[in-house]
Order: C-alpha cells, then sequence, then structure tokens
C-alpha cells in the first residue's frame, strides 16, 4: 500500500470519525485539550501511571504529548526517559516500561522476545513521530553547504577528510571551502536515527557506503556522543564537525544544516513538508503490525531524502493491569488531529492521513 497516492497530511475530518470509534464503550471522560487545541478530536482521558522509554528523536515530541495529556487528564502521569530506541526496546522486552520508542521497527530475535509479553494480543509497532534527519554543521565559513549521498558516505567513513576536498567541491560549483579538518559525529549509543541515516547512505549511495546499516555505528573513525542531544551538543562546540540529528534538535542549537540531493537530483532544504513528500512513498506492511518500508532513491520533486518514522511498541493484549487504557487513551492522543498539530513547530512532519488513520484503528485495539 503507498501512501504517496494520498495527500499528505492529517485529515481532521477522518480521523475524528476513527477517534470516536475507538472511544465507543469507554467509560473514561473525553474532555477538550486546553491550550488552544484543535477542535477536531477530544482525549479520551484515563487514569493511571505509566514508564516508557527509548528515542531520543521523539523526545521533544513526547515531552509535548506529555505535558498536554496531563494537563487534560487529571489522574495520570506518564514518564518517558530519553535512553535510545535499543535501550528502550530492551527495556520494553524486560517489563519495565508499558511501550517502547524505537526508530525502527522491531525484529528478529529481540521482536520474539518483546512477543512473549503479549498473552492474548499482538506485539504491534505504530508510527506515530515521522519527521526528517537533518546533517548538521559548524563550518562559518560556508552558509549554505550541499552534499549528496556519496560525499556523506566518504566523510563518514574517512574517505573525505578535509571540507576541500573535490568531492564536496563537486556538490558546491562556486563556493569557497576552507581548507579545515572535518571532525564526522556519529551516535555511540545504539539509536534509530543511525539505523535510518546508515540505511540511506546504503540505499543511495551503495559504492561508498559498504559498512550495511543497524542501530549501532559500524564505521571506523569519527567521534562518537550519547543521544542526539550529544551529537548536537559536540558538533556545536567544535568548528568542522558534521553530524545528523531529527531537526528539532538542529532548530533548537540554531545549528546550519545541508541541502541533502534527491533522487531528481535537486539539493533541498531539510524541512517538514520536503521530509512529508519523502514520506509519502513509503509502504505499509499489511495487519496490525504497521512497519514501513521507505524508497530513499524515489523520484519526487521537492522531497527531503533523508527521514525516519519513530514507532511505540506495545502489546494489543498482555500489558499489566491498569496500564493497558492509559497506553490506549495516549496513543490514540498522539495520532490524532490534535497531537500531530501540538508537535508541528517542533520540526516533526504530520503523518500521512492513511497512516494515522491505520495507526489510530491499531490503537483501538489494545486491551
Amino acid at each position: 500500500m503507498n501512501i504517496g497516492k494520498r495527500r499528505v497530511a492529517v485529515v481532521g475530518l477522518v480521523m475524528s470519525a476513527v477517534l470516536g470509534a475507538a472511544a465507543c464503550g469507554s467509560d473514561n471522560e473525553e474532555v477538550t485539550p486546553p491550550g488552544g487545541g484543535s477542535t477536531t478530536s477530544t482525549i479520551s482521558c484515563a487514569t493511571g501511571s505509566i514508564t516508557a522509554s527509548g528515542s531520543s528523536a521523539q523526545k521533544n515530541a513526547i515531552d509535548e504529548w506529555v505535558k498536554k495529556y496531563q494537563q487534560a487528564c487529571a489522574g495520570a502521569s506518564i514518564n518517558y526517559q530519553s535512553v535510545g530506541s535499543a535501550a528502550g526496546r530492551q527495556a520494553f522486552i524486560d517489563g519495565q516500561t508499558a511501550f517502547a520508542g524505537s526508530d525502527s521497527a522491531i525484529s528478529g530475535d529481540p521482536a520474539a522476545n518483546a512477543a512473549k509479553r503479549c498473552t492474548g494480543g499482538q506485539l504491534v509497532d505504530l508510527p506515530v513521530v515521522a519527521g526528517p534527519v537533518a546533517v548538521i554543521y559548524n563550518l562559518a565559513e560556508v552558509k549554505d553547504l550541499q552534499l549528496s549521498a556519496p560525499a556523506l558516505a566518504k566523510i563518514y567513513t574517512g574517505v573525505v577528510t578535509r571540507w576541500n576536498d573535490p568531492v564536496i567541491a563537486a556538490d558546491n560549483p562556486g563556493v569557497s571551502l576552507p581548507d579545515k579538518a572535518i571532525v564526522s559525529v556519529h551516535r555511540s549509543d545504539g539509536s534509530g536515527t543511525t539505523d535510518n541515516f546508515t540505511k540511506y547512505l546504503g540505499g543511495v549511495a551503495k559504492a561508498d557506503w559498504t559498512h550495511g546499516s543497524g542501530s549501532d555505528w559500524k564505521a571506523p573513525g569519527g567521534q562518537g556522543s550519547k543521544g542526539s542531544d550529544g551529537v548536537t551538543q559536540t558538533v556545536k562546540s567544535t568548528a568542522g564537525a558534521i553530524g545528523y540529528v531529527e531537526l528539532s534538535y538542529a532548530e533548537n542549537a540554531a545549528l546550519s544544516t545541508a541541502k541533502i540531493k534527491n533522487g531528481v537530483g535537486e539539493y533541498v532544504a531539510v524541512s517538514t513538508q520536503a521530509a512529508s513528500k519523502g514520506l509519502g512513498t513509503a509502504k505499509i506492511a499489511e495487519g496490525n503490525d504497521l512497519k514501513l518500508t521507505f524508497d530513499y532513491t524515489a523520484t519526487t520533486s521537492g522531497a527531503y531524502p533523508i527521514y525516519l518514522v519513530t514507532y511505540e511498541i506495545t502489546c494489543t493484549k498482555g500489558l499489566p493491569a491498569g496500564q493497558a487504557a492509559l497506553v490506549k487513551s495516549f496513543l490514540a492522543y498522539t495520532s490524532s488531529p490534535d497531537g500531530q498539530t501540538a508537535i508541528a513547530d517542533l520540526g516533526y512532519a504530520p503523518l500521512p492521513s492513511e497512516l494515522a488513520v491505520r495507526v489510530n484503528s491499531v490503537v483501538a485495539t489494545i486491551s
């Protein structure tokens, strides 16, 4: 199923119908979130306390959602720890959390182990947070840097080590590039952002990137920093540095971001709108486990080619008593029009409408 055929936006009227169906049979009080939220949906409040952990890519989004949800719903407590996708998945497997945030869908042995928690139900990956991966850099001499996938791959494999290398110059005709050492910064912890970034490099620059993909950084050299916060701070404090983080981190730190060459040959500035065009080409898996498949080489004009979707990993059944209702209520809010609108100014892209509807239909089965 290709979501590129649909309008890339959250459609309030459609989602309202889904939310109404999801709320049927609930004894929880429905309230409109305070603080100027959309009137196209309401929060079906639940009470209790849950802990979740995982992706730092979604931290800013989760923080905003938790704030608004707890303002609207007295008696609800949601604690999210930004520990990285790999650690978040393991915490869920170990039964320490009600859901895990992960920038990659869970698979293999971890998925089999996590599924043991879902007695009578199903382990599901629910894409809720979407957005571009920004390539940040600290180079005062260059304001509008352009990079192709092969150039990025050569930087991150140590083949290109100085900013005035001909490989970079080819992407930046007429630009005076400084003779300065490149400090490539990557995640030192297990990271879904790394997984998505390396999938992009492997998908577009196969000849130059031979290190595969995954949550752990595999290429030699470079400097590792923990979390998106760590990568951001390292790049900001290091002249000549380059790194990859979610757009919200780049914007919050006021760092320069590179334009990235897409499948049409355009150098596109990072933005939520441009990322949505790329995300619109993703294919959604059939059934309730909503894993996405990306085509980084898609020839969509204006599309920014490096992006990710953060999944919330949980069980449709099998969560401890008292947690399922709050997980269901909170995740229904996050994928609603109100939820998606709440993070629009934080560097996140709206879920394509078909995907948002699919997510909410699965959330409605949590019990």
